[in-house]
């Protein structure tokens, strides 16, 4: 009778063939059974070859972890206390390569393998993982705590270090959950980042989320294993030639639900490293912190500070870096929260804290649909962040807070694109988009509806058939929920129907044809919708990649835009005035006997819902230079945040003009002043007994410098003649701000510029503003005098 060699590498050869061809056995189990066996027939090898007392055979790296992929690597220590080992490691080695199996190898003493770890940190993480396989296991053990000990010794040192690495291999390898053909291992987001989370782990100093953390590096393990088994490989990189196979390989529908699952995978990994580095940052930091003040303080004593908390919006504050969580913020009362902390997070350039994300996640219930009006402005100012919000974003959509807004936002998600033209998958396009048209909302009326629409335009590619047709109806339905108005719906309708319109037409139409220049100005309908379109235009094209817009694409674009717009321009109809309602009459009845200002304020409530939805400020004052400018300025004293506004002037019993103010405010903080304050702070300022400019500049000097956003910079322009036959039409686009008002009645002032009527907005982050100038006669402005007007307006903003 004859027993099989457990040493014998042929036997090995078969028994491992055996085992991957097993129907019944893959994933982890695979992985683990395969690590047992080659453990097995490792230890039987050790036997064989006699070793010397002090020897052990050490398993490290991701062998070290218990798991083998089918054309992994052998990472494997021969490691000794000075015996001889020469005759050992032949004995080991040769039947290893005799195998066809790669082997990674190396002999080492104690000290010695932990002067290789002090010098080579790839070798030091590949030792965290060592793993007793045969020998003496009180010598594996010596090295296990000799590697953990200098690893937390010294992490404060070499984290820095890690985190290079990390983002030297993001660099080359690019992000694990857009790219086409994917490194499962080194892309940001792969296997590699995760055994930078246990090495973070083990050093003591921070952790990984883990909620999803072994799900994902499960899966990315699986579709790494599949590909090993197609290909007959040690491959890491996911080719578009062998997808299909894989996804065979795994019982998978198809090729795009692979990349699918495998970018889910990657963004759960990628999102819990982001988390991750930011606590090791923040804890480094205060460690780096306690250091100088032990230096200027040798002989201790002092009170400890606690860590600053400031406030950016109703119930979020900034602390250590970090979008939080005011102490008094009720999550459950207060569905808007989710939104105002990521728009405060984005606008000050701040991520928003792990723990305040899933808090929000778990105890904030669904907004009322309609959605409330400071719902739908919160996510306009998050959008219009621009770049500052991709984090943020980010963060919201690994709990599961965007799926909340947008329903339909999971049928885009991580869905990719084969196209070489396309850099994202169609989420991350989307985001992209509105990120550029951040840097475009000077150009347009409406930022409001630009970001929406940027954001949303591709909705539809989670729908058979023609995603612009598809998107029209479910963007009527979105856009319902958010609590637009019909004609706003019906134009974020007209911009996601028509989205590739333009670029189509300019590049496989003839421009110069009447008959498609005629084409365009039907379907646009006004020129409000026209250059909204140009806008988006550009933003998607932008955000889809280098390949989709030239300067020549760009050209053709803008050419056909200014044929559409002069065939628009003598039919746009004029902006009605507001009306006056009796209160407001009332008010300029009092001003004008007074001869003092007279004020109203009143909550603006949902008629159908009961709820607040902001404050109205009217305000009646007798004419006079200045108002403008004085008015703002107090407002913005009062930490009042102008969200429209509309001026027009009255003489309701002739005894001389009368302006009448119309404000829609909020309180930046949740909380308003009294009427009888504000009245006093209004009469002083008219006195000019209070300095509103020197107050102002007095408080931003005070306030702390953060980092935030960088805005596009502000545009002034005169309309066209035709805009009004009566007034020269001044337009500004800029940041909104504390002051930006104020600042633009004063440079208007001084310039001798009589206000006629102004329509003030503030679309999100974005203030648009309209003013209706004259001269002291009351005649339009000259245009040359306009220009100059313009120009000293933008030099006050800037």
């Amino acid at each position: 009778m004859t027993t099989t060699d457990p040493a014998d590498p042929a036997a090995h050869q078969r028994a491992r063939s055996a085992l991957l061809a097993d129907p019944e056995l893959t994933g982890q189990a695979r992985r683990t059974a395969l690590a047992r066996l080659t453990d097995d027939w490792l230890a039987a090898l050790f036997q064989r070859a006699d070793p010397p007392p002090g020897t052990a055979l050490v398993a490290v790296g991701g062998y070290g972890r218990g798991e083998l992929s089918p054309r992994s690597d052998l990472d494997l220590v021969l490691l000794h206390d000075g015996a001889a080992v020469g005759e050992l490691a032949d004995r080991l080695w040769y039947p290893v390569w005799d195998s066809g199996m790669k082997l990674d190898h190396s002999v080492r003493k104690l000290a010695e393998a932990r002067s290789v770890a002090a010098a080579d940190l790839k070798a030091q993480l590949g030792l965290l993982d060592a793993r007793h396989l045969a020998g003496e296991a009180d010598l594996t053990a010596a090295l296990r705590s000799a590697v953990l000990a200098d690893w937390r010794a010294t992490a404060a040192r070499r984290l820095p270090e890690l985190r290079e690495l990390g983002l030297a291999r993001a660099e080359r390898h690019g992000e694990l959950s857009f790219l086409l053909e994917p490194d499962l291992k080194e892309a940001r987001g792969g296997l590699r980042d995760v055994v930078e989370l246990d090495a973070i782990a083990a050093s003591w100093l921070a952790d990984a989320p883990r909620e999803g953390l072994a799900a994902a590096r499960q899966r990315l393990s699986d579709v790494r294993d599949a590909l090993h088994l197609a290909t007959g490989r040690a491959t890491e990189r996911l080719a578009l030639q062998d997808q299909d196979q894989v996804a065979a390989e795994l019982g998978v529908l198809d090729a795009d639900t692979l990349l699918r699952e495998v970018y889910r995978a990657a963004r759960t990994i990628a999102y819990a490293g982001e988390v991750t580095w930011r606590s090791v940052d923040r804890l480094l930091a205060g460690r780096r912190s306690r250091g100088r003040r032990a230096l200027l303080r040798p002989f201790g004593g002092g009170a400890r500070v606690a860590a600053g908390r400031e406030p950016l919006a109703e119930g979020v504050v900034a602390q250590d870096g970090e979008a939080v969580l005011a102490q008094a913020a009720r999550p459950a009362d207060d569905p808007v929260l989710p939104l105002r902390a990521a728009a405060a997070a984005a606008q000050n350039g701040l991520p928003i804290s792990h723990a305040t994300v899933r808090r929000l996640a778990a105890e904030c219930r669904a907004l009322p649909v309609p959605w409330p009006t400071e719902a739908r402005e919160q996510l306009v100012t998050l959008l219009g962040a621009g770049r500052a919000g991709l984090p943020v974003w980010e963060a919201l959509d690994a709990e599961g807070l965007i799926d909340r807004l947008l329903p339909d936002w999971e049928r885009v998600r991580c869905r990719p694109q084969r196209n070489a033209v396309h850099t994202w998958t169609v989420d991350r396009h989307l985001v992209e988009t509105a990120v550029r048209a951040a840097a475009l909302t000077r150009r347009v009326a409406r930022p409001d509806l630009l970001l929406v629409a940027a954001l949303l335009h591709d909705i539809g590619k989670g729908w058979p058939g023609d995603h612009s047709e598809a998107g029209e109806v479910i963007i009527r339905d979105l856009a319902v929920r958010m609590g637009f108005d019909h004609d706003d719906t019906e134009t974020l309708a007209l911009l996601v129907r028509h989205h590739l319109t333009l670029v189509e037409t300019a590049t496989r139409r003839d421009p110069d044809d009447p008959a498609t220049v005629e084409l365009i100005a039907k379907t646009v309908g006004t020129a409000t919708h026209l250059e909204l379109l140009h806008a988006l235009t550009e933003a998607d094209a932008l955000a889809t990649g280098p390949a989709a817009w030239s300067a020549w694409r760009a050209s053709l674009v803008s050419g056909l835009v200014h044929r559409v717009a002069a065939v628009l321009a003598g039919a746009e109809p004029a902006r009605p005035a507001a009306a006056v309602c009796v209160a407001e009459e009332r008010l300029a009845v009092e001003a004008a006997r007074t001869r003092e200002p007279a004020l109203l304020l009143r909550a603006e409530h949902d008629p159908l819902a009961g709820e607040p939805m902001g404050v109205e400020l009217a305000l009646a004052v007798p004419d006079r230079p200045g108002l403008l400018g004085t008015v703002s300025g107090v407002l913005a004293l009062n930490r009042l945040t102008v969200r429209s506004l509309n001026l027009c002037e009255l003489d309701p019993i002739g005894a001389g003009p009368v302006l009448l103010l119309s404000w829609r405010v909020a309180a930046e903080f949740g909380e308003l002043p009294a009427v009888d304050r504000l009245r006093s702070d209004l009469r002083r300022a008219l006195d000019g007994s209070l300095d509103t400019g020197r107050r102002l500049a007095e408080r931003d000097a005070a306030a702390p410098r953060r980092r935030g956003i960088t805005p596009p910079p502000p545009v002034v322009t005169v309309a066209p003649g035709g805009a009004s036959a009566t007034a020269t039409v001044l337009e500004v686009r800029a940041h909104d701000a504390p002051g930006l008002l104020h600042r633009i009645g004063q440079a208007l002032d001084a310039a001798g510029a009589r206000v006629r009527t102004a329509h003030v907005s503030t679309l999100g982050a974005d203030a648009v503003d309209a003013f209706y100038l004259t001269d002291a006669a009351g005649r339009p402005l000259a245009p040359d005098a306009a220009g100059a007007l313009a120009e000293q307006v933008q030099q006050a903003l800037r």
